[in-house]
């Protein structure tokens, strides 16, 4: 029974009891009242007998409410307590939420660099590869062409001793012409040997005299094939042309040459700059 019903249980034997002493009061003032009073103390005996047990189970049941509440207070301390761990809990699993989505974003992140990184390690093996399969087909070339340089080395081996022996032939046969040149009394200067034969074709001009008149330095050298020994002419084309001697090299530069007057000039006349020396224009005498 609630506690609701049983202060309704109070309620109705309050109103019964009233009732009775209503009906008490009815049948005093009736006939056989007696009988009637009679009755209703029996009535009233068991009413308060009636009002006796339910005071008791009253009791009984405040006790229980009471026993109730206790555990109830017993129970919503407990269950505070608990919501109150599990509020602390459920802060403590938000923080590490909060912290692992943090550790996540940053992992992500991380991920996302080291794709980065793997795709660009990607690009740069894939590059290593394919400049190690052009670094073996040099390499392979390389390989064809010494084996071709070998093959032109042993040739030039071959053909270097064949030089070597070619060279000691020769050595030998130019110290036995030499021998032989100084034994007749000519000269052993190949140079000197060379100014006898016939100067190549060349043409120049006198930059520059000695004072004696008698040398002069040409505008023509070893470069165009002169020297020492060779022979030129020399002549004149301004204001008119003339003829005036035959000059031989005496010393020879890339570029310039020194020569020397053969003799005398025609008619003794004075070497002048811008004068022409030459070896194929032979002046009529």
């Amino acid at each position: 029974m609630t506690q609701v019903g049983k202060i309704l249980v109070l309620i109705i034997m309050a109103f019964s009891l009233i009732f009775l002493g209503t009906s008490t009061m009815v049948f005093m003032t009736s006939k056989n009242w007696r009988d009637a009073t009679r009755k209703q103390e029996e009535e009233v005996k068991k009413v308060k007998n009636q009002l006796s047990t339910e005071q008791a189970k009253l009791a009984e049941a405040k006790k229980n409410l009471e026993d109730a509440q206790a555990a109830a207070t017993t129970a919503t301390k407990a269950l505070s307590s608990r919501i109150q761990t599990l509020e602390d809990q459920n802060k403590r699993d938000l923080a590490q939420i909060t912290e692992v989505r943090k550790n996540l974003e940053v992992a992500n992140q991380s991920a996302r660099s080291a794709l980065e990184e793997v795709d660009a390690r990607r690009k740069e093996t894939t590059l290593l590869r394919e400049q190690k399969s052009a670094v073996e087909k040099q390499a392979n070339e390389y390989q064809l062409r010494q084996a071709d340089l070998n093959d032109k080395i042993r040739e030039l081996e071959r053909m270097l001793g064949t030089a070597t022996k070619n060279n000691s032939d020769l050595r030998e046969a130019v110290a036995k012409y030499t021998t032989l040149l100084q034994r007749n009394g000519l000269p052993t200067d190949i140079a000197q040997i060379k100014g006898v034969e016939a100067p190549p074709p060349v043409t120049g001009e006198v930059t520059k005299i000695d004072p004696t008149n008698k040398r002069a330095e040409v505008s023509i050298g070893a470069d165009d094939g002169l020297v020492v020994g060779h022979p030129l002419y020399l002549y004149r084309t301004k204001p008119r042309a003339e003829y005036l001697g035959r000059v031989e090299v005496i010393a020879v530069d890339p570029d310039q040459a020194v020569v020397r007057v053969m003799g005398s000039t025609v008619q003794g006349k004075k070497i002048k700059e811008g004068d022409i020396v030459s070896s194929s224009i032979i002046p009529r005498f």
